[in-house]
């Protein structure tokens, strides 16, 4: 298990096969489902499932989970991805459980992750898209140095879109 960032608050590392079901659970609060994309159970399965098959691949993307650092506790899920098919700009994505909202994890997270892929020579840029109604997560992103740009469009619905060039 390659752990890929760690701060006071949080370890970010690559998913053992058995916490899926941990992994899964995150996703049924109704609140949390509000600010990210809609799946089904199975293609979460299946996220999961590549997610572990693609660690030995790539350090820079994927999808690794958020652990408390003193107790090890499970505190979401955190994603770096191609954006656009283009190796060269990776997205970032996050998932904190609803009761852990607040206290500067996702703050954390995200300065973390934007240090993990600039380490990496060959990424360029940074991108970032959240729900409109999501102001909490635009202000991390803004922490984190991210910058709003013109919104766009993903599947149907329109998102504030953040940018972060090297």
């Amino acid at each position: 298990m390659t752990i890929i960032a760690q701060t006071p608050k949080i370890t970010i590392r690559e998913f053992l096969p058995e916490e899926m079901e941990t992994y899964l659970a995150h996703f049924n609060d109704e609140q949390l489902l509000l600010y990210i994309p809609k799946r089904s159970r199975q293609q979460r399965i299946d996220i999961f499932t590549t997610a572990l098959s693609k660690y030995a691949e790539s350090k820079t993307n994927g999808i690794w989970g958020m652990f408390n650092s003193a107790d090890g506790a499970f505190i979401g899920s955190c994603l770096l991805r191609p954006f656009n098919d283009n190796p060269a700009v990776l997205e970032l994505g996050y998932s904190i459980e609803r009761q852990l909202w607040g206290q500067g994890i996702a703050s954390e997270m995200a300065r973390a992750m934007v240090a993990h892929a600039f380490a990496d020579d060959s990424i360029n840029e940074i991108i970032a898209m959240t729900s409109l109604p999501n102001t909490a997560s635009q202000r991390v992103l803004e922490k984190a140095g991210l910058k709003r740009v013109e919104n766009q469009t993903r599947d149907g619905e329109e998102l504030a879109c953040f940018r972060l060039s090297r």
